[in-house]
């Protein structure tokens, strides 16, 4: 819970991790924030010292916000974590400190859909190896085993933001398209929902991951399901890299049972850039590597940059938590008179007439008042005029469902 009753803005210190785009930097400093970047991703024991002071931590996708990191962090608001997963952060833990997190769901879509869509054309057309046999003087204008894409048959595993886009630029490039999902989704344009990832396996010529890293995942992908794919089947993980067997699937590119595979994640990456890069899939011939750098383009690092920094300060500022990963989503417009009181609360029966009892029982005028919750937790966002004494927060704060009390004021 925390005492502060009111935000100084200019003493709001956050720390970014992992080379976060400028934009974000421009768009925190403007608030008036005091804002550090660090270029590469901190471990457990580095963060844990770093953390205590930061109101704002801003990660993407090495650095893990474990349950000891939270606890060191005295006062931290919110997270931001620039990139579309956040299963490096505990968000059960920030939920039970009231800390908000936030994430960019659609900045770096296109980037990823770009990019697998340039593999798949590339190892159809078997690019990589012939480029290669170029760089060694050799000329080899053969053919054999290169495709169009057109008419393949293309299957996509995750049909989120992701998928979908992809399923429908795919289409345009007149491939036929499959995709299996546990959720129940919408097929757009003309593709196929697979009732099993099996029936998707046994019908594509290209397959492509696009899943989240949830620990349920890890490892999902191995030896069984390579083998229930067409000889010749083109293989991409873009998602994570956890979910892969990685020794299956070069078992599976040597023996020549795949004829192409493309990865961006790994199990185990690098901390840093320059850091030697291991696994063992290096040397294989139509096997494109990249270094995680499937949203990793300007225009998708920029809107990143500016969208979640744009959430951080809006959190701050105004207490609305809209594409919140962990805590209920509301947002109340701001008053330039008014007082806010932000209270996070367990999701229990009796919460809201608690509050507003408190409030009459001090003579506590309300102006505006939004509740909602989600799973355990309630976020409620009360503006009040007037004065009002510390016995209100007090015992908004001592009540037994409270979990985090803030108050922001515009006077």
């Amino acid at each position: 819970m925390e005492r502060k009753v009111m935000i100084d803005q200019a003493k709001v210190r956050v720390l970014l991790l992992e080379n976060i785009h400028p934009d974000a930097v421009s768009r925190l400093e403007a608030a008036g924030y005091q804002v550090e970047s660090v270029a590469g991703a901190l471990d457990e024991a580095e963060l844990v010292e770093r953390i205590p002071g930061v109101r704002l931590l801003g990660i993407r996708s090495k650095s893990r916000v474990t349950a000891k990191v939270l606890a060191a962090a005295d006062s931290l608001v919110a997270i931001g974590a620039f990139c579309i997963g956040t299963d490096q952060i505990d968000l059960a833990g920030a939920s039970q400190a009231g800390i908000a997190v936030f994430n960019a769901p659609f900045s770096n879509t296109r980037s990823v859909v770009e990019l697998a869509l340039a593999e798949i054309i590339a190892m159809t057309r078997r690019l990589t190896e012939k480029n290669n046999l170029m760089h060694q003087g050799i000329w080899d204008k053969a053919a054999n085993g290169s495709h169009e894409v057109r008419g393949r048959r293309l299957g996509i595993v995750g049909y989120g933001n992701i998928g979908t886009q992809l399923s429908v630029l795919a289409e345009n490039l007149g491939m036929r398209v499959s995709f299996y999902d546990t959720a129940d989704k919408l097929a757009l344009g003309n593709a196929q929902r697979c009732s099993t990832m099996d029936e998707l396996l046994a019908g594509s010529d290209v397959v492509t991951l696009h899943v989240d890293g949830r620990p349920g995942n890890a490892g999902f992908f191995g030896a069984e399901q390579f083998a229930k794919m067409r000889p010749g089947t083109l293989f991409l993980n873009l998602s994570r890299g956890i979910v892969v067997d990685h020794a299956s699937l070069r078992d599976a590119l040597v023996s020549g049972h795949l004829a192409g595979a493309a990865v961006d994640v790994f199990p185990t990456e690098p901390k840093g850039r320059g850091d030697e890069f291991r696994s063992e899939l290096r040397g294989l011939p139509n096997v494109i590597l990249t270094p995680h750098i499937g949203g990793s383009t300007e225009e998708a690092q920029s809107d990143i940059g500016d969208f979640v920094a744009t959430k951080l300060v809006n959190f701050v500022q105004e207490g609305n938590t809209t594409l919140s990963v962990n805590l209920p989503s509301v947002a109340l417009p701001a008053s330039t008179d008014m007082s806010r009181v932000i209270h996070v609360h367990l999701n229990m029966p009796g919460v809201l007439a608690q509050v507003n009892s408190i409030l009459a029982e001090h003579q506590v005028n309300v102006e505006g008042q939004l509740l909602s919750t989600r799973g355990e937790y309630g976020y409620l966002i009360t503006d009040i005029s007037g004065s009002y004494s510390d016995d209100v927060l007090e015992q908004l704060r001592g009540m037994s469902q409270t979990v985090r009390l803030r108050v922001l004021s515009n006077e």
